[in-house]
């Protein structure tokens, strides 16, 4: 088994001051929101696999099947020596680039907050490929980042559509943040879900078998856990909504009557009207022309893209101006 290292540039209580600070500022605001980065403890990731699995969630299966057809492809095109991947998770859907790079690839640096699906990844990495050197980051890639010095030419990988979770000034934010990252020759792999008719989108994020739906209601169970709330998820229920101006879904709660909701550890109290919303997630539809614009304003160049047959996902290719 190779050896890896886990560096954390994450303060140790960073993760619960964050959520001080969203559950003070988007519940105390109208409309009522949170950042969807709070789905992810480890039943919301459990579900969240479950949904990946899902007739009606094409994204995941979209971008293995561009993964397996185009890896080989991307690994001649970017000679990647080093893979820096953004949001790593478990690595699981990297696994392809990342025996396509080979035997060139040397080092692969995975980065999330999760400390232990880093570990996990690493581990099963470090004992399936020993000649791969891995490099950790616990770290949140949102608020900027400093690269452990690995060789060139680097691969950033910001895969699985997570682009389209950001607002569209958080993904200018990002884009110029991966634009320093980026050296003469390095390049930028992203995946972007594909605007596509209403019904395939809504169904996607409102599956039959209700997994969609517990999900997004286990934001309540954090909220529960972490800061105290009482919030009952029977209270409310999961709502899905196409946007078709800003061409992206919402993933919402709605009370199902008035309620408050209180957070005994911040010494607030949260009404709820029935039938108000608060909104838990926005997911990003993309045109070929919009990812091309939004790289360009950030420094970068759209050099290949890549879709799945049904064309419903995209990869693309930028590299630094």
């Amino acid at each position: 088994m190779s050896p890896f290292l886990i560096t954390r540039t994450l303060p140790e209580d960073a993760t619960g001051a964050d959520l001080r600070a969203d559950v003070l500022h988007g519940l105390t605001r109208t409309p009522k929101e949170l950042p969807p980065k709070w789905f992810y403890d480890a039943r919301g990731s459990e579900l969240f696999e479950e949904i990946t699995r899902l007739p009606e969630y094409y994204p995941t299966r979209a971008e293995r099947e561009i993964l397996l057809a185009r890896a080989g492809e991307i690994a001649a095109v970017t000679g990647a020596r080093t893979l820096v991947e953004l949001g790593s998770g478990s690595s699981e859907k990297t696994r392809h680039l990342i025996d396509a790079l080979l035997p060139g690839l040397e080092d692969y640096v995975p980065v999330d907050v999760s400390e232990s699906a880093l570990r996990g990844a690493a581990e099963s990495l470090g004992t399936d490929l020993p000649q791969l050197r891995i490099h950790a980051l616990v770290a949140d890639f949102t608020r900027g980042l400093a690269l452990p010095g690995t060789p060139g030419p680097r691969l950033v990988a910001f895969l699985g559509g997570t682009l389209g979770n950001l607002l569209p000034e958080e993904r200018a934010t990002f884009l110029r943040s991966a634009r320093t990252l980026l050296a003469p020759g390095d390049a930028l792999l992203m995946g972007t879900d594909l605007v596509k008719d209403e019904a395939t989108l809504v169904a996607a994020y409102d599956d039959a078998a209700g997994v969609t739906a517990a999900f997004n209601k286990n934001v309540l169970s954090v909220l529960a856990r972490e800061l105290g709330a009482d919030a009952d998820p029977d209270d409310f229920e999961h709502v899905a909504v196409w946007d078709p101006e800003r061409e992206w879904i919402e993933m919402r709660l709605r009370a199902r009557h008035a309620l408050t909701v209180k957070f005994p550890e911040l010494d607030l109290a949260v009404p709820f009207e029935a039938g108000e919303e608060l909104r838990t997630e926005v997911s990003a539809k993309f045109r070929r022309e919009r990812v091309r614009d939004e790289l360009a304003e950030a420094g970068m160049e759209l050099a290949h893209w890549w879709t799945d047959e049904q064309g419903r996902f995209a990869l693309s290719l930028a590299t630094a101006v």
